[in-house]
């Protein structure tokens, strides 16, 4: 999946919010079976914890194809933390929850 790579290229912090871009939906049937499956995941807002957990791939996995997919601009990053600084609740309790899954 990874070719062998464990890094991605542009570290992704776990709560990372990944959604998929218009260039995705256009290619969907040039992805790699597990870009697919994140491309459909992402069709919503979704932290990297949550795509490793929901698609059943290690988080180093996860991080290494997302971080392909947004160099690619198949996937949009988004920071995760509000203007005050402070992480947004609902997003804390969906990555302790993708966590759990693991």
């Amino acid at each position: 999946m990874t070719r062998g790579r464990t890094r991605p290229k542009t570290q992704l912090p776990l709560e990372a919010l990944i959604s998929t871009t218009a260039t995705a939906r256009s290619e969907f049937g040039t992805l790699t079976p597990e870009c697919q499956a994140i491309s459909d995941l992402c069709q919503e807002w979704r932290s990297v914890a949550e795509i490793s957990a929901l698609c059943r791939i290690p988080l180093g996995v996860a991080r290494v194809l997302v971080a392909d997919m947004a160099e690619q601009g198949l996937v949009q990053i988004r920071s995760s933390l509000n203007t005050d600084s402070r992480p947004n609740v609902n997003l804390l309790e969906r990555v302790l929850s993708g966590l759990r899954k693991l």
